[in-house]
């Protein structure tokens, strides 16, 4: 092993990286003049702009995420475009592009969606690349956000199916047969006590739902209803312990809580809801 992975491996285990060997091989490869797959134990320091990798490296020892550095997530099936105005794409989120694809079998339908709080628009493209016919509305409150997501919109052709609106929730006066949402669901504390990656490099107004983490759901539990078609649909995505407050928060909202779904970790994660 030459000294270039030694020393760096040394200093990503210094600050408590999880992962450094996994993190120094993508960060060589954002910093590789070549396509050539990295070989930790057989690299040509010839192929990689070393300038550019001390400085990947020097962000990540300052715990700056390796999708934040790279300005690149995968989420579903494809790779979108991050920043520090939105959060990066979460395996946990994909359960809702699961759920979606397990109450619609029909990937031919015509369906109206609404995706509140699109941050990178990842959500809402993977739902227009599974449902071709789909029009889908993505909102968000947060204008550095819908740049991203127009940028991530640009790059996987889906301009015609989504249309981005810099709105809040409650401004929306139209009807959609499905709506889904990862909103902001951490307590203050529970921020507070988050990883620095999380902290320093992810949007706080993304990330935490009140006091309570539950503002947002309570606020859903009041106003969707009236955005919903017929046979219409919410899934959404729910911290950890939160699904029974979440249950007696909709218990009055119009919505039947019809399926809980638990993430990797058994942890039940998203909820879906048919209007009753």
């Amino acid at each position: 092993m030459n000294n270039l992975i030694k020393e760096s491996l040394i200093k990503l285990k210094q600050n408590n990286i999880n992962n450094p060997e996994l993190d120094l091989r993508v960060l060589l490869k954002y910093a590789s003049k070549k396509n050539d797959e990295i070989i930790l134990s057989n690299l040509n320091e010839d192929n990689i702009d070393i300038v550019k990798f001390k400085n990947y490296l020097q962000k990540r020892i300052n715990r700056q995420p390796i999708a934040k550095i790279i300005k690149n997530k995968s989420f579903w099936k494809n790779d979108f475009y991050v920043n520090n105005y939105v959060l990066d794409p979460r395996p946990e989120t994909e359960l809702i592009i699961e759920q979606v694809l397990n109450i619609y079998k029909n990937k031919n339908l015509k369906l109206k969606i609404l995706d509140i709080g699109t941050g990178s628009g990842c959500i809402a493209i993977s739902l227009a690349k599974e449902f071709k016919n789909a029009s889908i509305t993505a909102i968000d409150i947060s204008q550095e956000a819908l740049e991203v997501a127009a940028r991530n919109l640009k790059i996987h052709n889906c301009d015609n199916q989504i249309q981005l609106k810099l709105i809040d929730f409650k401004s929306i006066n139209s009807k959609f047969d499905l709506i889904v949402s990862n909103p902001p669901y951490l307590t203050n504390d529970q921020f507070n006590k988050t990883d620095p990656e999380v902290k320093k490099f992810e949007p706080k107004m993304a990330l935490v739902g009140g006091d309570d983490g539950l503002k947002f759901y309570r606020e859903y539990s009041n106003t969707l209803q009236n955005l919903m078609n017929k046979k219409a649909y919410f899934v959404c995505e729910i911290g950890i312990n939160q699904r029974h407050y979440c249950e007696e928060i909709f218990q009055n909202s119009g919505l039947h809580l019809t399926n809980i779904i638990p993430d990797l970790q058994g942890i039940e994660r998203i909820l879906s809801f048919s209007k009753i």
